[in-house]
């Protein structure tokens, strides 16, 4: 057995710790200019209410079935940062439907260029044009599902089971087992020499892997989950025939990919949670029709304690620690703006307990006869 040198473990150690505070200052800045921007940012989650499918649904891509006729399409995508920001250069829209087995998406993408090139599943998909999905079952921030496809059918499908900012990593041993897609091209794929009209995917996920997060329970008809969706587009141009991403003249480096999704989220980041939007299921087919998305009041509490959350890591950046006492937050401000005009008036009890660099916030909603919590690794329920 060969002996480590004395030396090379010293410098190991050094270059490890190093990384360490790298990576924490990384984190750091991060969730700081979330703060900045997303934590000044109003509520406003895109809503859709999930019909029953009438009849069984055959994975395809083809989004002309009769399945499909008469349920309503999301709006279109707007940039990820937001309706401030100038609009997508193609439009983008999907369709949900559910079933006893499987939670339907549908989605349709103008695109004159088709193209793709990852083969291998669980690749880095986002290289490629893609569509994505993402889903909240239990509204959270915690314990949610990823799926990313190309035009060819790839994917790579994830779990994280909390946000990158909180310290998280993908799970991409994670399968999804029983999903099905199917992708119609209208057009043709990675040929520059015509004009193509997009492309639409189809894909049914099994509840059996849904509900791996909610103690295998199926959402009851009312119910709401978090879900959003990511549209990543590239710049490109022909170069002897083929499709390649454009650069930056001055860096030689591809130009950044446009991000447009469902419900923006306010910064260039899908990975908050509590800015996706929300869907609603119902028993009822789309031709029985009738039926509205329900505001869940619990939500406004939630998100007065994600705006705290917010100003616990302003807070910390400026003091060096989390704040214990709900004045340090200026908490009373902050619900007389965000409760203004509100059906419930009430200002809830703001209990603080700091241990260490750890926090837990509670807050005692007695109109709703309920306490709801947020963790300093954002981490909210009721």
């Amino acid at each position: 057995m060969n002996r480590i040198n004395q030396t090379e473990i010293i410098k190991f150690t050094c270059r490890s710790i190093f990384i360490g505070v790298f990576i924490t200052l990384i984190i750091t800045v991060s969730i700081t200019a979330q703060f900045q921007e997303t934590g000044n940012r109003e509520f406003s989650p895109r809503t859709y209410v999930v019909h029953k499918a009438d009849q069984p649904v055959i994975i395809d891509g083809n989004l002309d079935k009769e399945v499909w006729q008469g349920v309503e399409w999301t709006e279109l995508f707007l940039d990820i940062q937001g309706e401030h920001m100038p609009a997508p250069r193609f439009e983008t829209r999907a369709k949900m439907l559910w079933d006893d087995e499987y939670f339907y998406f549908a989605a349709e993408l103008e695109e004159p260029h088709v193209w793709a090139t990852k083969t291998e599943r669980d690749a880095v998909i986002f290289m490629d044009n893609n569509f994505e999905i993402f889903i909240d079952p239990t509204n959270d921030t915690h314990n949610y599902f990823e799926l990313e496809v190309n035009a060819k059918g790839t994917f790579w499908d994830l779990m994280l089971t909390k946000p990158y900012r909180n310290g998280g990593s993908p799970i991409d041993a994670w399968d999804i087992k029983g999903l099905k897609i199917g992708i119609d091209i209208q057009g043709t794929l990675n040929d520059p020499s015509d004009i193509d009209n997009g492309w639409t995917v189809e894909v049914a996920i099994p509840w059996s892997v849904l509900t791996e997060v909610t103690r295998g329970r199926m959402p009851e008809t009312g119910e709401q989950w978090r879900v959003n969706f990511s549209r990543v587009q590239w710049q490109t141009e022909v170069i002897d025939g083929e499709y390649v991403k454009k650069t930056d003249p001055e860096t030689g480096e591809d130009l950044p990919e446009d991000n447009w999704v469902w419900s923006p989220q306010g910064v260039i980041d899908m990975h908050l949670p509590e800015m996706w939007g929300f869907v609603q299921f119902s028993e009822k087919t789309a031709t029985d029709g009738g039926v509205e998305f329900q505001w869940n009041t619990a939500e406004d509490y939630k998100w007065l304690l994600r705006k705290l959350y917010y100003r616990q890591i302003q807070y910390r950046n400026e003091h060096g620690r989390f704040a214990d006492q709900p004045g340090e937050l200026e908490y009373s401000r902050l619900f007389e703006h965000l409760f203004a005009g509100h059906e419930y008036s009430e200002k809830p009890e703001l209990a603080i307990k700091v241990l260490d660099n750890n926090y837990i916030m509670r807050l005692a909603v007695d109109e709703l006869n309920s306490n709801f919590y947020i963790r300093n690794d954002s981490k909210v329920w009721q």
